[in-house]
């Protein structure tokens, strides 16, 4: 089989799906779900997408999605912060995004491969073996796009699994009386919580907390009531919204350690190659321009215009100027949430100081694409 392979159809595998096909390159994507279904995931993404995305026709318009323009930051006792955010973003699930997407890359002629999970990738005489829990397929080149934490990582003896991560995420979908041009994010003791509107006037409640805050409690229930209560904002959330799962979907040991883009040959995208801290959910569209400047440099080497050599060191340079500096500025963001003392220190710079809060804004959003 002489397509490239893709492993994982979340947001930055189905883009380069999407692209790669557009542009004439034979696309397999492997995916271990089956579409449509729930993420963990902020579902939150950054106005700088908007013009790829449209250019490309990978905007979901037809779902209305609503804008979104300023920000709320609480600290774990209650004080508030509202700042505009003037780049801006949109709301939109990913179960309806992903669905989407899928079907414009089936489309495209996209081969998908699903409910099938991919059990190693090796890399050989300049060629890959990619097996499955089915088959095994030949391939010129893999993009790895397979989350945060896969399988995948340990057999490539990644060395960010060499260390156990202490946080989970938390999702809910429900409805709510909140403004819909508002994203906030309320803090609790060792995590915080974004709540912002998606389509069909529904919202996404999404938390990030230590496993300490549940193993002490036992259930997520139980927890949610002794600490994120405690936070009177998102009390309030909690006690007067109607929640649309019947559980939350849940994620265990999200990592923000630093990856690389490239391991063993596989060009990595989205959550695969690093993840950023959810301050403002811009994972996705970290995950959407990575989808598009690997796609291009593929489209080149297919094309034979770059070696393989060529391909990974532009790739991985392209890589690290969009996207290292932010990621290292969202891991250190982060150190000022979770805690009664630097929460209020946040809200407080960010109510106080106007550069400041600016400043942490810019560093949570990119430039438009």
């Amino acid at each position: 089989m002489n397509s490239v392979i893709i492993v994982g159809g979340g947001l930055a595998g189905l883009v380069s799906a999407n692209y790669l096909a557009e542009m004439g390159v034979s696309v397999t994507l492997i995916e271990k779900k089956s579409y449509p279904f729930h993420r963990v995931c902020g579902e939150y993404i950054s106005n700088e997408t908007i013009p790829f995305l449209k250019s490309r026709g990978l905007y979901p318009e037809e779902f209305d999605p609503p804008g979104i323009n300023r920000f709320q930051l609480t600290s774990v006792n209650g004080r508030a912060a509202l700042l505009p955010l003037d780049l801006g973003g949109f709301g939109i699930s990913r179960y309806t995004l992903d669905h989407f997407l899928y079907e414009k890359a089936k489309n495209r002629g996209v081969t998908f491969l699903l409910n099938t999970e991919v059990e190693s990738i090796t890399f050989n005489a300049d060629q890959f073996l990619v097996k499955t829990n089915e088959s095994s397929l030949s391939t010129p080149l893999v993009i790895g796009s397979f989350g945060k934490r896969s399988k995948l990582d340990v057999s490539m003896k990644r060395p960010f699994m060499q260390k156990r991560s202490p946080y989970a995420g938390v999702k809910y979908h429900i409805r709510t009386d909140h403004p819909a041009d508002l994203i906030s994010l309320h803090n609790f003791k060792d995590g915080y919580c974004g709540l912002s509107r998606i389509e069909d006037g529904k919202y996404t409640l999404c938390y990030l907390t230590h496993r300490n805050n549940l193993k002490m409690h036992g259930n997520i229930k139980a927890m949610e009531e002794a600490v994120l209560f405690k936070n009177p904002f998102l009390k309030s959330v909690f006690q007067n919204s109607e929640f649309l799962y019947e559980r939350p979907e849940v994620i265990n040991e999200i990592s923000f350690a630093t990856k690389t883009p490239i391991e063993n040959h596989v060009l990595m995208a989205g959550d695969a190659a690093g993840m950023i801290t959810p301050l403002c959910g811009n994972g996705m569209a970290l995950a959407i321009h990575a989808a598009k400047i690997v796609s291009e440099l593929v489209k080149e080497y297919m094309d034979g215009n770059l070696t393989r050599e060529q391909l990974e060191i532009n790739y991985s340079k392209k890589w690290t100027s969009l996207f290292a500096n932010r990621l290292w500025a969202g891991r250190q963001i982060q150190r000022l949430f979770g805690d009664d003392w630097t929460s209020n220190l946040a809200v407080n710079l960010m109510r106080t100081s106007k550069p400041i809060a600016e400043l942490i804004i810019r560093k949570t959003h990119g430039v438009s694409f």
